[in-house]
């Protein structure tokens, strides 16, 4: 199992390029089910997660061809089984995804509940529920959601809860449905509307995307297609907090501004001169030490809670005290004790850390619990007195394309090591 060695104090200066999304491949390899030919997507990230996705697909059955680090042909014509089986659906949530389009296209699904980060319940009940008003038969039995259907048939759709991948799956399900269906209650995400675009790109109707109300007119069929993946919003924002905690100054490429709004408001509220162009996002914190700022999780267009964990970092080394109130997950402070460890003020209270900034952090071994906590872990890390040595890094690698790689470019002094090499 591999660590990550930080040795601290170089401030990060540099230009890198923004990864694809993470959050929006997953859902279009599994939007690719849908069509009747093949379809290629490019800037995709070579991620743990997207091999987890490509080996799902392939244990179906599907062909799914890697012609180089970023472009992926997925044919769905060769599909042979519906079945998502556990040991691949249990390392990640989004595996879940396939239910929609696997229902649509082909009448039947056999889905493992999914697994993923242990930050809290995301239960599937929405996805079932929304599935059943379209028309399919659902059963849970020994861990499988076992579904069946005809033909789909367009219904409104309430959701009693913000859901990105819900919202996902039930768009994908209802692209193939007969008749219309609205979506109320949507989630808003940028990924939200680069699936509906992606989908779109294969001859669905789909309107409303970015707002909370989604209008699907269902086709008969959908075609293979190419499209390109949006960069990812919240590697993008990793890397400029690392930029601000050090007093250093990043260029991203191919980042998008209007997909950071949050993060970038609180970012200027911590003191950073902030920069944009139509695909690339700068920022100089000039030396300064940041300012503390109040941070409250939100679905989008609030404050991401995957920037969370990399802003608590931010405000264990600020000037002032800033307060984060997690809203969308409970059990997402995992990472508090272990930023403790190396010297960080941080008192719980619920589902709020009031973090008092510390002149500096001391290096120590510490041990990341989710995909965002290493992230702040390492960010910590680059800020702290002597080295740090992340564990558990796996989570990292989930949804970080080559971050130490990235991180050297910027001139931070990072690692890997093979655990037990030392």
């Amino acid at each position: 199992m591999d660590q990550l060695a930080i040795t601290g104090g170089a401030r990060l200066a540099g230009e890198i390029r923004v990864s694809g999304a993470k959050n929006a491949a997953l859902p279009a390899l599994a939007a690719a089910l849908l069509a009747d030919g093949p379809v290629t997507l490019a800037n995709v990230p070579h991620l743990n997660d997207v091999t987890t996705m490509i080996a799902l697909l392939g244990r179906m059955g599907v062909t799914v061809t890697v012609h180089d680090g970023l472009r992926i042909e997925v044919d769905p014509n060769s599909l042979e089984d519906c079945r998502a089986p556990y040991e691949l659906v249990k390392t990640m949530r989004a595996s879940i995804l396939v239910l929609g389009p696997l229902l649509a296209r082909h009448g039947r699904a056999e889905v493992s509940l999914p697994g993923g980060c242990a930050i809290g319940a995301r239960p599937v009940d929405l996805h079932v529920e929304g599935l059943r008003a379209l028309g399919a038969r659902i059963e849970i039995e020994d861990g499988y959601i076992h579904a069946e259907a005809g033909r789909l048939h367009g219904c409104e759709l309430l959701l009693d809860k913000v859901t990105v991948t819900g919202t996902e799956n039930l768009m994908m399900a209802a692209a193939l449905a007969e008749g219309e269906t609205v979506i109320e209650n949507a989630a808003r995400e940028p990924e939200v509307c680069d699936l509906a675009a992606f989908l779109n790109s294969m001859g669905a109707r789909i309107s409303g995307a970015g707002s909370d109300r989604i209008v699907i007119r269902g086709v008969p069929r959908l075609q293979g297609t190419q499209y390109r993946v949006l960069p990812d919003r919240i590697e993008a924002g990793t890397f400029l907090v690392a930029a601000a905690m050090t007093g250093g100054r990043v260029r991203l490429r191919e980042a998008r501004a209007q997909d950071l709004g949050a993060i970038l408001a609180k970012l200027r509220e911590a003191g950073a001169a902030i920069d944009s162009g139509p695909d690339w996002v700068a920022l100089d914190m000039g030396g300064r030490r940041p300012q503390a700022v109040d941070i409250s999780t939100a679905p989008f267009p609030g404050f991401a809670t995957d920037m969370q964990a990399q802003f608590m970092a931010l405000d264990a080394i600020a000037r002032g005290v800033g307060t984060i109130s997690e809203n969308v997950f409970e059990n997402r402070f995992m990472h508090a004790p272990e930023l403790q460890r190396m010297g960080a003020d941080i008192r719980l209270e619920g589902h709020t850390a009031v973090v008092r900034g510390v002149e500096r952090l001391r290096g120590a071994p510490v041990m990341a619990t989710d995909l965002r906590a290493s992230a702040g872990l390492v960010l910590a890390g680059l800020v702290a007195e002597g080295e740090t040595v992340v564990d558990r890094i796996y989570h990292i690698d989930r949804g970080y394309e080559c971050i130490e790689e990235k991180l050297r470019q910027l001139g931070a002094q990072i690692r890997r090591l093979a655990r037990g090499s030392r």
